[in-house]
């Protein structure tokens, strides 16, 4: 998203809006809320919304990307740790499972949702190496490191969202696959 200079007061009050929605849609989720509960949310107005933001999809928009970059200050903690990483994503997942129902959703019927997400996901896998430098592909091919995130990501909403229980599988178990997993790119890297 193209960010305008905004001034400080501005700015504050953008973030009012944005920490206002996310909080709102973990309530409720993106469906149930709309514009007015946002902005009352964040101790606005109605119109204040709409002087920052087009629509409630704009909004959910910079809510991921606010979402994405606290994932990835968290994963900085403990670089190079696969259980660990591990562990901070399934954390940041378990503490959004509405948002990240209701973005599952949105990307499977919006497109600019669908775009986003995809934008979000390559700027993610490509800072992989960032974690460790293990996870910079020695070609051109990121299928490996692509594998990986989407294996994580999903694996992570699954055991947040109850499903993978419901499938008989433990969350243990689970984190357990995923750290093999990383351990063996990491291995395979070399």
């Amino acid at each position: 998203m193209v960010e305008k200079k905004r001034s400080p007061k501005a700015e504050a009050t953008r973030h009012r809006l944005i920490d206002a929605a996310a909080k709102e849609i973990a309530a409720v989720g993106y469906f149930n809320t709309d514009t007015n509960k946002i902005a009352a949310g964040a101790g606005y107005a109605p119109a204040t919304f709409y002087k920052y933001f087009k629509n409630k999809l704009e909004i959910f928009l910079t809510a991921y990307d606010a979402w994405v970059t606290a994932e990835w200050q968290a994963l900085t903690i403990e670089p190079g740790n696969p259980e660990a990483l591990v562990r901070v994503v399934l954390a940041h997942h378990k503490k959004s499972v509405q948002f990240r129902t209701d973005l599952r959703a949105l990307a499977a019927t919006e497109p600019a949702v669908r775009r986003y997400q995809n934008k979000l996901r390559r700027e993610q896998v490509k800072r992989l190496g960032e974690l460790d430098p293990a996870f910079i592909p020695k070609s051109e091919d990121w299928s490996a490191q692509v594998f990986l995130f989407l294996t994580m990501e999903r694996v992570s909403d699954a055991i947040a969202d109850g499903s993978a229980k419901a499938s008989n599988a433990t969350e243990t178990g689970l984190i357990h696959h995923l750290v093999d997993l990383i351990e063996r790119l990491k291995a395979n890297s070399g």
